[in-house]
């Protein structure tokens, strides 16, 4: 896997998980998700884009927060949404 240096990467805040147990739009209305992101400005957890409601994503455009990162156990990759490139 490539990571670029990215000017988002200053979004980036020391963040504790909204949701520890899972993607919190999900939690709310019963939905389901596959595998879970979190926001690395705000500590938003949410759905990836193999979900069925793509709550991550949706967070990052709807709020401004570029950046998130696997919230997978054994994974520690992130993603800038808006250059869509692992940073």
């Amino acid at each position: 896997m490539t990571t670029t240096q990215d000017p988002h990467l200053s979004a980036i805040r020391d963040v504790e998980p909204a949701t520890p147990e899972g993607c919190g739009e999900c939690l709310r209305s019963g939905g389901r998700w596959v595998h879970l992101r979190l926001c690395l400005t705000c500590g938003n957890v949410g759905c990836c884009d193999s979900s069925p409601s793509r709550h991550a994503s949706a967070h990052a455009a709807g709020h401004n927060h570029p950046i998130v990162r696997s919230f997978e156990p054994g994974e520690d990759w992130r993603w800038c949404y808006v250059d869509e490139a692992y940073v």
